[in-house]
């Protein structure tokens, strides 16, 4: 039987297909994998909190997708005195410890890495940044209407979209091994207004000009 996939995850190393461009096998789909966007999301926080010296990150270990967004993240160039605090976390303890490293070291904003985990956790990771008052942006756009303060992640939307559109073309007969696996070329940055208020940030209007969505 056919089978047409949706993944968060990298599906050549998850396994589900030989190679994005050549399947193989009785399977395609469609990857909205956003680890490589790291350093666009370290981007879009820097123009978030400008005077933030210190930005910290927490990444789920472990996994292929947040290895990739580890070496994506590692390898960005950093802003002239500024740093990057890297931390694993992987149960309730890790996030409480992580979050007191942050403060005690420092950080002034905050980037959530991706993977279920993250995504599971979204609500105590926003209440928690909130109550530390640290500027954070998220992999999913949950996280900004959650009260997270921005979001830049593949637009899931299209990507289902696309997956409906590859189950039709095979129950008219083509064959998913002939079918490349399609990647997210869509992506939405969401501002949430009301959180930056709060945290004391006036957003910039290039930003907010760029946003796909803005919570007010």
């Amino acid at each position: 039987m056919p089978i047409v996939f949706a993944t968060g995850g990298d599906p050549v190393a998850l396994g589900l297909v030989a190679s994005f461009n050549r399947p193989g096998g009785n399977v395609t789909g469609v990857s909205f994998f956003t680890g490589v966007l790291g350093e666009k999301r370290l981007e879009l926080l820097r123009q978030l909190v400008p005077k933030a010296t210190t930005i910290a990150v927490l990444v789920h270990p472990n996994t292929t997708q947040t290895e990739a967004e580890r070496r994506d993240l590692q390898a960005t160039p950093q802003a002239v005195g500024q740093q990057l605090i890297i931390l694993d976390v992987g149960t309730d303890r890790d996030i409480e410890a992580a979050f007191a490293t942050f403060v005690q070291r420092g950080a002034g904003a905050l980037l959530i890495g991706t993977g279920t985990f993250m995504f599971s956790q979204r609500e105590r990771l926003v209440a928690l940044a909130a109550r530390h008052g640290l500027p954070a942006i998220y992999s999913d756009r949950e996280s900004a209407f959650a009260g997270g303060l921005a979001s830049y992640a593949g637009a899931q939307s299209e990507a289902y979209r696309q997956l409906g559109t590859y189950a039709g073309r095979i129950l008219k007969g083509e064959r998913p091994a002939d079918l490349p696996v399609i990647r997210s070329t869509k992506f939405e940055f969401v501002i949430n207004l009301k959180t930056a208020k709060t945290l004391g940030l006036d957003v910039p209007d290039r930003l907010l000009a760029l946003a796909d969505e803005v919570i007010e």
